[in-house]
This record gives structure tokens, sequence and C-alpha cells, in this order.
């Protein structure tokens, strides 16, 4: 049987290994994290996530390992993250083209490369063909390349990797069709295949047309509080003409995929995305916003120490304990510019402590503040409202069942 290998065992990585692992198909997982390895070995899923433990005892029942090193393979899945540079914007692929050389130094003649790392449009161009070819493959007979993006989330990770449409970009259709039954192994929906550098740009795209629609959402309640109306209101009444669905306003937006997609296309194509740039930035003001908002509701009840400031919620979304680009770190962050110091913080999810006056017990973190502001509606807090009925709210997340809460 052959061995699948896959490269980056995070949050895309590991659940596409597992899922290929409890197929029936011979795995090995590898990521440099010691640590992590150490932990997958020992049985023990490294984040929560519905349907994982059982997805991953599956896997173990069906032999998948997990090392540090590359294995002789004809197929490997490289799923390694994707930062971009601060400056200007663009894709980073140190990580993706560092996994590309490890593969080339054990591979098998004939080999396929998929890609699962989301890419800026022309990745493969620039980067990984050009490093291939310079350690002497000739592509598409020593190797073949591929990209096919993740479409999931976090928190339906398991039914997404089901039931979403996936996109195979190939350089020849019969590769693609190979690969195709490669991902038929778990995959329900629609597999497209297309070429490389389309389907690079639709997972981008993909996230990008979600970040545009929640920076028109959090435009609309920054123009809504300058003029004292309920952002709320106005959008479920617009949301009831048939051709309108406007989403909802928020703290800002996380995760490593709407939060830093938009920013490839911004850093390779900055004369032609001034709608994108601008969505980038009001999404990338909102935690500015909620700042002045809490400075609003100190100021109205002559508050003046911020340590009766409790930020609820650390993860970028609700019932997730992922923190990638979180809004509430980003807020965190602006605080410390400011030398505002000694806010308090707690989310159910993330067990262990990742900031400075972070608690992990929910009645000891509501003991030391006045003010509660939600910046994650994780279903924790929709069950103990009566807990915090006693507080000043700041409400981001409009879950809040009582009257009189702050809102964006």
């Amino acid at each position: 049987m052959r061995v699948i290998n896959v490269i980056g065992l995070g949050y895309i990585g590991l659940p596409t290994a597992l899922m290929l692992a409890k197929s029936g198909l011979k795995v090995v997982g590898t990521d440099l994290n010691i640590k992590l390895v150490n932990t997958l070995s020992e049985g023990k899923p490294p984040f929560e996530e519905e349907g994982l433990e059982q997805l991953f005892q599956e896997a173990l029942d069906n032999g998948i390992e997990f090392t540090t090193e590359y294995k002789k393979s004809d197929t490997y899945i490289i799923a390694v993250p994707t930062p971009y540079l601060k400056d200007s914007k663009k894709l980073d692929p140190k990580y993706v083209i560092s996994a590309v050389n490890s593969v080339l130094d054990v591979c098998e003649k004939g080999s396929s490369l998929i890609i699962e790392s989301t890419i800026s449009p022309g990745t493969t161009d620039r980067y990984i063909r050009p490093e291939i070819e310079s350690r002497g493959f000739v592509i598409g007979e020593d190797i073949h390349i591929l990209h096919a993006p993740e479409r999931i989330i976090p928190g339906n990770m398991i039914y997404e990797l089901e039931h979403n449409s996936r996109t195979i970009g190939a350089d020849n259709s019969e590769i693609g069709g190979k690969i195709n039954g490669l991902y038929s192994k778990f995959c329900k929906a629609e597999i497209v295949v297309t070429d490389i550098r389309s389907a690079e740009m639709s997972k981008v795209v993909e996230n990008t047309y979600r970040d545009i629609n929640i920076a028109f959402a959090n435009e609309l309640a920054k123009i809504c509080r300058t003029d004292n109306m309920d952002v709320y209101e106005i959008i479920k009444i617009a949301n009831k003409h048939p051709r309108v669905n406007i989403l909802q306003p928020g703290p800002g937006v996380g995760g490593h995929c709407i939060s830093v997609d938009p920013w490839f296309l911004v850093g390779d194509y900055p004369d032609l995305t001034n709608l994108i740039l601008t969505a980038r930035k009001i999404n990338d003001s909102m935690p500015r916003h909620v700042l002045g908002r809490i400075r609003d509701i100190m100021r109205e009840h002559n508050i003046r120490d911020i340590s009766k400031v409790g930020l609820y919620g650390l993860a970028y979304k609700e019932n997730v304990d992922d923190t990638r680009e979180s809004p509430t770190l980003q807020l965190l962050n602006r605080m410390d510019e400011h030398l505002a110091f000694g806010v308090k913080v707690f989310d159910p999810f993330v067990k262990e402590r990742i900031v400075n006056d972070q608690f992990l017990n929910f009645n000891d973190f509501l003991d030391e503040i006045q003010i509660l502001v939600v910046m994650v509606g994780h279903d924790h807090l929709k069950s103990n409202m009566d807990l915090i009925k006693d507080k000043l709210v700041l409400d981001t997340k409009n879950i809040c069942t009582f009257h009189g809460s702050y809102t964006l």
C-alpha cells in the first residue's frame, strides 16, 4: 500500500491526514514540532474540534503514524503556514519552499506534490517551479505539482471536509484526475479540476469576498453609532429584501483565512485592489473602534481604572480555541501601545494562559470587573447570561438577551 505523507499537522493538515487514514490509506503525518508529534503519537488531539477525538481514534486504528521526518513516498500533501510580510503585504513563501525542498530530498520519481496551504495567485510559478527546476527535477516527469486549497472552518472541520466542494489545480487532467480520486476517498461533494493558477486565485477570492461583506456591516455599525441608530435593527429590516443579505458587524476579523488572504491580492496588485484594501482597513480598524466604545462607557460611568474592564473571548470565533489573528489579541496590542495595562481576559476554550491577566475561572474573572466586553459569542456565555446582568456590558456580538447592554 502506498504511503501518503502529509506535511504540517495544524488545523488543516491534521484533519486531512486523519480523514485519509480513516478511509483506509496508509498515512504518515510529518511536522517539525517535536512536542506536537509526541502529543499526537500519544493519541492526544492538540486542539478541540467537534468529532475530532472519534476521527483521531479511527485513524489510529488504521495505523496512522506521526514523525518529524519526511517519508519516501509518491504522494505528498503540504499544509504548512503561509504568513504575509507585514510591510509589503505579500505572501511569505518560506515555509512552503522549505517543505518542497524537504520533499525533493526523499520523494520517488513521478511523485505528486499537492500544496494545500493557501497561496497567492502565481506563487507556484514564481517560487515553486523555479525551486524544483533548480534541483534538477523535470516537472511533469520527475514530479507533478498540484494545488488543492482547503475550504473548512474551525468548529465544523470534520463535516466540511466531507461535504464542502473542493478544487484541484493541476498541470494536466490525468494527474488532476488521479488526485481527484484521492480526495474522493473522503470528500462526498463535487471536486473541480482546473489549472493551478485558477485554483490559487479562487481560494483567495472566496475569502476576500467574505472580508468585503463583513467590512460593509462594520462600516454600517460605525455610521449608525455616529448618528445614534440601531445597526442591528436596520440590518434586520434590510435583509427582508429578497436580494439583500447583510452580515452582522463585529469587533474585527480573525483567523488565518479572511484576515490574511486579501492581503495577498493587495500585495501583488496594489494599483488594482482599492475596494479590497479599503475593506481590510475597515475590518482592521474595528478593535480600535471597540477600544473607543470602552472609553465612552468608562467616561459615562466615571470608571478610571482599566483593570475593571474584562474582555470575554480570546478565540477568533465562537466555540473554538483557535486564537490566530484574534480581534481580542489585536485589541490587547493596541491597549499595550497606549500603556493601558491590566485589562482582564477570559475564554472558556483557551485552557492555558497566553496573555497577561488571563483568568481560567469565569466567576473569578467576573468578580474582578465592572465592564464586560463580549468579544466572542461562545455558547458558554449565552448559557450564563444571568451571571452578567449586574455588569456594564459592551456586546460586540449582539447576543445579550437582557435590556441595557451597550453595542458597537
